[in-house]
């Protein structure tokens, strides 16, 4: 299925719209990753455990509104965003939303 942000697909007809689709994904961080960020920004750099939970989470929700489309019978979409928010008391969860319209093209 083809994924774009684009409003269009370049050399294809949107033939049908099918709705707008959303991926949610709310995801906890544990006391492990928080202890190595802390670490990390004491010493600088990255922290690579908090950008691997960000990566899966932003898959997780694409590969979920991918799901939700293909359920409505698109074959692509277009227009997506890709919001996250820090949730939950002291910002503890982490949630990725990704919106798009579900569309068929040619």
């Amino acid at each position: 299925m083809t994924v774009t942000t684009t409003p269009t697909i370049e050399g294809k007809h949107i033939l049908e719209y099918k709705g707008i689709v959303f991926g949610e994904i709310v995801s906890g961080v544990d006391f492990i990753k928080d202890f190595a960020a802390g670490i990390t920004n004491f010493f600088g750099g990255r922290s690579g455990s908090y950008e691997g939970e960000l990566i899966e989470a932003r898959e997780n929700a694409i590969k979920e509104m991918v799901e939700r489309a293909s359920r409505l019978g698109a074959n692509a979409v277009v227009g997506v965003d890709v919001d996250y928010e820090v949730l939950g008391q002291g910002g503890n969860m982490l949630m990725v939303t990704a919106s798009g319209t579900a569309v068929t093209v040619d």
